[in-house]
């Protein structure tokens, strides 16, 4: 018997979604919809967990902020 489970976590980011437009090099977004078609996501979902992770993972430099 396997007692492998499947876990499926919450969203972090609920409720209204609004539209957002970048300019995006496109080897950078070939690159996105490789990752997208291994995984069965969206690029959108591809761009929403990166962009999550950056957010929880960033630091910001302040050596050149304006006194």
């Amino acid at each position: 018997m396997n007692n492998d489970r499947l876990v499926i976590t919450s969203r972090k980011y609920t409720g209204d979604t609004s539209v957002i437009s970048s300019r995006l090099p496109s080897d950078m977004i070939r690159e996105l919809d490789k990752i997208a078609e291994k995984t069965k996501r969206n690029r959108n979902e591809i761009v929403a967990i990166c962009l999550e992770y950056a957010l929880e993972n960033l630091t910001i430099n302040d050596d050149n902020a304006i006194a």
